[in-house]
């Protein structure tokens, strides 16, 4: 038994390892898409006359990207989840075998393009006004402090999923150097977070 533990022991800590940080960067790109869609702020302008306006993440592109993308993420990790807790069963692992390698490359593209779009945009918000054409800083202005603060607070979580993804891919993917037949066999034999939970005895 000793032996059979040590053959399996890296398998063992890869799969609970890639689960945890899998649920934390899901959480994270929720919780990123979820702050910047609740982001507005009545920014009055400096114009004299001029009319109070609600600023939202819906009028900068790179704050709708980034909704949309950590949205993606999320919900492809939260598939990546489930294909991790639920490996028994051949349409399990033929799913898991195609999908797998697609979200290991598309929920920390999305992710980490989305951060990056959102800090390009994020540091320095502004309006144009019109008609003068004015440009306004919106976290300068004396109201635009709790937008801003929403909109930083997101770009970071954002990133900061990005980094979790990532480190789910290196976790699942370490000792990767294996043969099919030995990863199909600690498939069977092992019994991490990944092996249990929904498959039955009988």
């Amino acid at each position: 038994m000793c032996h059979e533990k040590k053959k399996s022991g890296g398998a063992k800590w890869q799969n609970p390892v890639s689960l945890v940080f899998r649920i934390a960067g899901m959480g994270l790109a929720v919780a990123s898409a979820a702050i910047m869609a609740t982001a507005s702020q009545c920014t009055i302008y400096a114009d004299y006359g001029a009319r109070p306006r609600t600023v939202t993440y819906r009028d900068f592109p790179a704050f709708v990207y980034l909704v949309v993308a950590a949205s993606i993420a999320a919900a492809l990790e939260a598939v990546a989840i489930f294909l991790c807790v639920c490996k028994k069963g051949k349409s399990i692992k033929k799913a898991r075998a195609a999908l797998m390698p697609l979200f290991a490359a598309a929920a920390p593209a999305l992710l980490y393009t989305a951060a990056g779009a959102a800090f390009g945009a994020g540091w320095d918000i502004y309006y144009y006004m019109e008609p003068s054409g004015r440009r306004l800083s919106v976290c300068a202005s004396s109201v635009g402090g709790r937008f801003c603060a929403q909109v930083h607070v997101s770009m970071w979580l954002s990133l900061t999923a990005a980094v979790a993804v990532s480190l789910a891919e290196w976790a699942a993917s370490s000792g990767g150097g294996r043969s099919s037949s030995s990863d199909s066999d600690s498939d069977s034999d092992s019994e991490s977070v990944c092996g249990h939970g929904c498959h039955s005895k009988h």
